[in-house]
């Protein structure tokens, strides 16, 4: 297969998956377990995170006027707060973050536990979205959801399939928030997140260079059709959230784990 292809595709898996709460670290994973690369490069885990600001850059231009008016606006106590909050939710998960990345954690090349991760964060969602029907819901961020969220990312991060997006998701609804408000924190959070993991492991790779040949060039493709899709992507589920549960991606996610163990089961 030729890398640009490999690239196009791995770009338009990111960009589906990355806001959407089925993992687009296990999507990614999955896809380059089965797919013909030959580039080294292309199957490591640092194209896997480096083309990532390309997702972050289609939820920028979806939320540029969100985030202008509470910059703007950041001397009022509910503007100030949120800013807060996030800044608060990113230290927990940049702390933890930099902590297993010392302790030499890599993602596994072995998509066992992928599959079992995505399985049980689809049960989760169903089993919340049961469980938050007899209750109401609420709008506001408290300061014990920043903090989850900002664990839940961290969990994330060490157990690929599930989810950056989707266990910061099933947090805030776990605490009553309300599923648009809830998808929106996430969508933020994920902004310096993404963009900082990004930026250390250019870093990393530029001052202790891998044994494999980096390809910018890759990258800026990757990156550049990951925002196409994710600015897709994420436009559609701000509408989809408006109206109806996270049910049906709870599903999809045990369909998937479900069948990515058979498969290596049998």
């Amino acid at each position: 297969m030729p890398d640009w292809l490999a690239v196009v595709i791995l770009g338009i898996v990111e960009g589906v998956t990355e806001f959407l709460p089925i993992s687009s670290t296990g999507h990614l994973l999955l896809v380059e377990h089965w797919l013909p690369i030959r580039s080294e490069f292309i199957r490591s885990d640092l194209f896997t995170v480096v083309i990532q600001p390309g997702a972050v850059a289609a939820v920028l231009a979806l939320f540029w006027r969100r985030l202008f008016d509470l910059f703007r606006t950041w001397r009022q106590p509910e503007s100030r707060d949120y800013l807060l909050k996030l800044t608060l939710a990113f230290f927990i998960t940049g702390v933890g973050g930099l902590t297993i990345k010392k302790l030499g954690f890599e993602l596994p090349e072995d998509i066992t536990p992928v599959a079992l991760a995505t399985l049980i964060g689809g049960i989760l969602f169903l089993v919340i979205e049961a469980w938050l029907k007899s209750r109401p819901s609420v709008v506001a961020i408290t300061w014990a959801m920043a903090v989850a969220m900002g664990v839940a990312q961290i969990l994330a991060a060490i157990f690929p399939g599930l989810s950056r997006s989707g266990s910061t998701i099933l947090v805030a609804l776990a605490f009553g928030l309300a599923r648009p408000q809830a998808a929106e924190f996430s969508f933020l959070l994920g902004i310096p997140t993404l963009l900082a993991a990004a930026a250390k492991e250019s870093v990393d790779a530029l001052q202790d260079p891998p044994p494999y040949p980096i390809d910018w060039t890759m990258v800026l493709l990757g990156a550049m059709v990951s925002a196409v899709t994710a600015f897709v992507a994420v436009k559609w589920l701000l509408r989809y959230v408006q109206s109806h549960t996270f049910n049906a991606f709870g599903i999809y996610r045990i369909v998937l784990g479900s069948v990515i163990l058979l498969a290596r089961w049998f």
